[in-house]
């Protein structure tokens, strides 16, 4: 988004590139890349095998894709949890530490677009059908036993 992109503006050094595209057609040029980042967005990509092709294509050797995303919980306890942590704890929080009065809306479409998130093995599955060969998920929250 363009507010993304101006706070990245803000707060990144003078001779960081930053491009706002569709994953699946990037205007760069072939292995022109060192790093690609995609956060919290993949529900909203028409075809993970054509976005991931594309980033592989920009990538230069050696350049890395970081992918920033939720997944839904999958059992009943966990699920319970996290909605009330989306929509009830990080709005509040939101409100005392920056008050806006949106905070709650936003989480409730967060919460409301879960549903829509990419599981992890598709999203795995899709990058090393583009010829990526390092992938690997690193679970930050309610992490399975085993």
């Amino acid at each position: 988004s363009e507010g993304m992109l101006a706070e990245a503006r803000r707060r990144l050094p003078g001779g960081v590139r930053l491009v706002q595209a569709r994953a699946e057609a990037l205007p760069v040029a072939d292995a022109s890349v060192d790093f690609l980042s995609m956060g919290y967005a993949l529900r909203h990509v028409s075809d993970l095998g054509v976005a991931f092709a594309e980033y592989r294509r920009v990538l230069r050797p050696g350049g890395r894709v970081l992918l920033l995303e939720i997944g839904r919980p999958e059992g009943r306890a966990a699920r319970v949890l996290l909605k009330a942590y989306l929509g009830r704890v990080v709005p509040a929080l939101c409100r005392w530490t920056a008050p806006r009065r949106r905070a709650g809306q936003l989480m409730d479409y967060y919460w409301d677009t879960i549903e829509a998130c990419v599981p992890a093995d598709t999203i795995l599955r899709h990058l090393r059908g583009a010829g990526f060969a390092e992938v690997a998920t690193h679970r930050l929250l309610l992490k399975r036993a085993g």
